[in-house]
């Protein structure tokens, strides 16, 4: 993930950073604590074989998301599921696990598609491309399968996560969930609420496998930021202001922009991490009800988890990745 910015692309970042200054009172992403010699063995990824993997699972899930007995997948659940052919597989570091993704078959607008419920990888191996990695070993498995699309969701205020999912996935979305799993759960990472996008992969479109290759379209990305006014954009405070709505909507594409790090608001000034979660609910739900879909992200500064754009297309997915195999009148 980590390259150095093009000359005329750096310039035209500068550049923008003195159009949008309160971008620079957002915090950094603060490094993990060095990591033990231990963790630095070649990482295998493999599909879980049987009770121990599904027990070892169970404890990293329990970890990644501090969750009560309540909210924790059941064993009996993990063991059928895969059982009946649900795709399991691990990060495995020796006799480790660094973490593990789950998927199961579902159905959406009438194709049968891969839904990959979870994905966690534990606090040591996160710079590491675990969940990366994990992705496409779901793909390989799902392509295996003869599916053409795989579905997940994931909190659009996670810019990490929407950097994965958007800029080297290339995944695409046209739904917002509001609170998809109700208000909160006992999970720390889901108390301001949990509303989702949910995406979707089409993992033998030339978008996905553009992104696969490495192709970067990261300057024309900043090149068409930088002419947008984002729907939702900082402050001198670091606050989420909304601009006006109505010419936003007139536009070909919207942006809206997220904090670069949305754990250390939460943990710092909840009320202010509230504020950005109302803001771009009220931004995503009123541009995909107005004819948008969530088409980019980008970091803005590269390599690192820094303040984010979104970009948002009027139209439909189809138009924008052919090889969508939904039907076009089931779109939205």
């Amino acid at each position: 993930m980590v390259a150095e910015l093009q000359n005329s692309d750096t310039t035209r970042f500068r550049r923008n950073l003195a159009r949008a200054n309160p971008l620079a009172y957002i915090e950094r992403f603060q490094a993990p604590a060095t990591m033990p010699e231990t963790k630095q063995r070649p990482i295998v990824i493999r599909d879980l074989e049987g009770f121990e993997d599904l027990q070892k699972a169970e404890a990293v899930e329990r970890e990644v998301w501090t969750l009560a007995d309540r909210d924790a997948l059941p064993m009996t659940m993990a063991v059928a599921t895969k059982a009946a052919g649900s795709i399991w597989i691990g990060a495995f570091d020796g006799n480790e696990m660094a973490g593990f993704a789950f998927g199961f078959l579902g159905i959406e607008n009438g194709h049968l598609m891969l839904h990959s419920h979870m994905l966690a990888v534990r606090e040591p191996y996160r710079d590491l491309d675990v969940g990366h990695k994990l992705k496409l070993a779901q793909r390989d498995r799902a392509l295996a399968m003869r599916l053409q699309e795989m579905t997940w969701t994931f909190d659009p205020l996670q810019s990490k996560n929407a950097h994965l999912n958007f800029g080297k996935l290339g995944v695409i979305s046209n739904s917002y969930k509001v609170d998809f799993y109700g208000p909160e759960t006992s999970s720390m990472l889901h108390r301001n609420s949990t509303d989702r996008l949910w995406v979707t992969w089409p993992m033998t479109s030339r978008r996905v496998r553009d992104r696969l290759e490495g192709k970067d379209n990261r300057p024309e990305l900043l090149d068409l930021l930088s002419r947008l006014l984002p729907l939702i954009q900082f402050n001198g405070d670091g606050k989420p202001v909304r601009t006006d709505l109505a010419a936003a909507l007139s536009r070909q594409r919207i942006a809206i922009e997220i904090p670069s790090d949305i754990l250390v608001v939460e943990r710092k000034d909840p009320e202010l991490a509230r504020e950005w979660r109302l803001a771009t609910r009220w931004a995503f739900t009123e541009a995909l009800k107005a004819g948008f879909f969530v088409a980019e992200f980008c970091l803005m500064v590269r390599g690192k988890q820094g303040p984010g754009v979104y970009l948002l297309e009027k139209g439909l997915v189809e138009e924008y990745v052919p090889e969508m195999v939904r039907a076009t009148s089931s779109a939205r």
